[in-house]
């Protein structure tokens, strides 16, 4: 069994936030990452509101540059290693994975949230073949195509100003009567001519090959549409990816996310959430980052009391 001082679990910004700030005081910090490093935050097709780029920068771009500055100051990433549960009834917490187990002082569950699914027919058939649930990895495909979006929050509205400017038409498929968005970002809709269907669900994706077209439905007056379309790109509110903690008895609230105090501390003694995992309202990378450089410092502080 391999010891370390600190395990993060998730390579986001707020994992990679944490390992940085720990690595950056000398402690042998191991983060763990099941997919590519980066989270969701590598498919925002451009970061505006991160302070210090006036420009703006690919979700791509910025989180590549956390990833570099990570690994300059000591952390270990190990990527496609999947955490698969914790024990935490000995004095360390042990961290299980598909390859070893492993020790450490300290844990941070950093693990996000992961795309909640349309769960309708067509979906899963027409998956890479003209659904998608990353614009930045499929955009170019669409250039100068018909595409649709899903959602009803700050990223469906953000793919969607992202396509209006290569698409040849977009739209914007909401549940909800509005979108739940800061004002610049309607009214950047408005300015690229993004067509919005509120009060709209998609009811089916159809297709041969690829998709041809989406059947909505009008929550309001139950009355059905068919609309030609060549791409589905979904971004629907995500789901916590917080099994193992609640596997491990770690409080979560009605909807999954894990409860953490101010400093980050979860229920369990040496155990720590950040970022988009967390209860913490506000789902931004400024304050994913902000958050886990608080508990960083907590962390730190809770190591020396212990030695």
């Amino acid at each position: 069994m391999e010891d370390r001082n600190i395990i993060v679990i998730g390579a986001g910004p707020a994992g990679l936030t944490a390992g940085l700030y720990l690595a950056h005081y000398g402690y042998d910090t191991l983060i763990f990452e099941e997919k590519i490093p980066g989270g969701n935050a590598a498919e925002i097709p451009l970061l505006e509101n991160f302070p210090g780029y006036s420009e703006g920068i690919t979700g791509k771009d910025f989180t590549d540059k956390m990833v570099m500055q990570c690994k300059t100051k000591g952390a270990e990433i190990r990527q496609f290693e999947k955490v698969n549960g914790l024990n935490l009834q000995d004095k360390k917490p042990i961290v299980k994975t598909d390859k070893a187990d492993y020790s450490a002082e300290a844990v941070i569950i950093a693990s996000g949230i992961e795309t909640k699914l349309l769960e309708v027919p067509g979906e899963s058939q027409f998956r890479g073949k003209g659904v998608s649930y990353c614009a930045v990895c499929d955009g170019p495909f669409f250039k100068g195509k018909k595409v649709i979006i899903v959602g009803e929050n700050r990223r469906a509205a953000e793919v969607a100003i992202f396509f209006s400017g290569t698409a040849s038409q977009t739209m914007l498929v909401c549940e909800e009567k509005k979108i739940c968005a800061e004002k610049i970002l309607l009214e950047d809709l408005e300015k690229h001519k993004v067509e919005i269907l509120s009060d709209m669900e998609v009811k089916e994706i159809k297709g041969d090959i690829n998709v041809k077209s989406v059947v909505l439905v009008d929550k309001r007056t139950g009355d059905t549409k068919e609309i030609d379309t060549d791409g589905v790109f979904v971004q629907l509110e995500g789901i916590p990816n917080s099994q193992i903690a609640r596997e491990s008895w770690i409080k979560v609230d009605k909807d999954g996310y894990i409860l953490v105090d101010s400093s980050g501390r979860t229920n369990i003694n040496c155990v720590y959430a950040v970022g988009d995992i967390t209860s913490y309202p506000a789902k931004l990378v400024s304050s994913a980052v902000a958050q886990a450089a608080a508990m960083a410092l907590d962390v730190l502080e809770h190591i020396r009391r212990h030695h």
